[in-house]
């Protein structure tokens, strides 16, 4: 690859960085700025499993019908979505959009959708009470329609598993420095970020779809 087009590509994923990074404006006034990473980065990993999810959502949810009631059904459920790791859930971003009354109820539906793989990734990030905090301060619905809207996209079409990788870790590296800045420290949570990035490269690799 020629200098010039990983200058290019390097451009482009630091301005897909900001975009997303940039959802965080949705927060601005319930969470502090050295916060932001704390939505942001689990929610650009769950958007870039559902993008990667939605074109086999249906023939998954068939699928699921069909043998919810065996003891052991991943290897039908990986099958049917193309990768390791699936969703069962009826929802998708835009279905949640639908129904703003239940956002909650809805999101954490579509998230225990997820295969335990994906849960155990969610997981590390203490999601859960992420999710109550917007909840309480009426942001979930907000950030969730950002994530939906284009430039939320994170689909494997328009951005492969190793330019997601690099978007991701850009995001870790802003939220690092973010806490260095305000809080004093990089946390735990940052501290987790090299993990979580191998655990999400994982995921996708496994897929017997080229990313």
């Amino acid at each position: 690859m020629s200098n010039d087009k990983i200058t290019e590509v390097g451009v482009n994923i630091q301005e897909k960085a900001t975009v997303i990074w940039n959802i965080a404006n949705a927060l601005f006034g319930y969470f502090k700025p050295h916060e932001y990473g704390l939505v942001i980065l689990p929610m650009t990993v769950v958007k870039r499993f559902h993008d990667c999810l939605l074109p086999t959502h249906a023939a998954v949810r068939e699928q699921y019908e069909k043998v919810k009631k065996l003891a052991v059904i991943d290897g039908f459920l990986t099958r049917a979505s193309g990768y390791q790791f699936y969703n069962t859930s009826k929802y998708t971003f835009d279905l949640l959009l639908s129904d703003p009354d239940n956002i909650e109820a809805n999101f954490r539906d579509y998230l225990a959708g997820f295969s335990h793989n994906v849960q155990d990734v969610l997981a590390k990030f203490d999601f859960d009470n992420i999710i109550k905090r917007m909840v309480e301060c009426n942001s979930l619905y907000l950030v969730i329609k950002e994530f939906a809207s284009p430039k939320g996209y994170l689909g494997p079409d328009k951005i492969g598993a190793v330019d997601c990788g690099y978007i991701f870790e850009d995001l870790v590296r802003r939220f690092s420095e973010s806490y260095d800045e305000e809080a004093g420290e990089a946390g735990p949570f940052v501290e987790n970020g090299s993990a979580l990035l191998d655990m999400l490269f994982e995921r996708e690799q496994g897929s017997s779809f080229s990313l």
